[in-house]
């Protein structure tokens, strides 16, 4: 029994290790295969992280939300989902907690996450 929890656990790491690390704070844009009918197309989410819940294990989460004409809307996406074609990690943003769940309650200006300044 060992040796399948072994062989999945390293199955998932392998699938993990396609995506860019990313936290809460960072702007990603997620390719999601969406099936209408027969014909299966990809669309992109682009958002801000809120949260990562149960990270490093197969059953990890992410939530990412964004702003479509002025309505907020959070998505959530399991990481290691074959529905995932893709993730971009657009900016990496400079915060001090793992959930923001205080932007939810924020517009404009006041919900803007500062770019982490990287040194090249």
């Amino acid at each position: 029994m060992s040796e399948l929890l072994k062989f999945l656990e390293a199955e998932s790491n392998e699938a993990r290790s396609k995506f860019p690390s990313f936290k809460a704070g960072d702007t990603i844009n997620v390719h999601v295969k969406i099936t209408e009918g027969n014909k299966e197309r990809i669309q992109q989410f682009q958002g801000t992280v809120i949260q990562r819940k149960n990270p490093n294990s197969n059953g990890e989460t992410f939530t990412v939300r964004k702003i479509s004409n002025g309505i907020g809307v959070e998505r959530i996406f399991p990481l290691l989902s074959p529905s995932i074609e893709k993730i971009e990690l657009i900016r990496e943003g400079k915060v001090r907690r793992a959930r923001l769940y205080y932007l939810r309650g924020r517009q404009g200006k006041a919900a803007k996450i500062k770019e982490k300044r990287s040194f090249k």
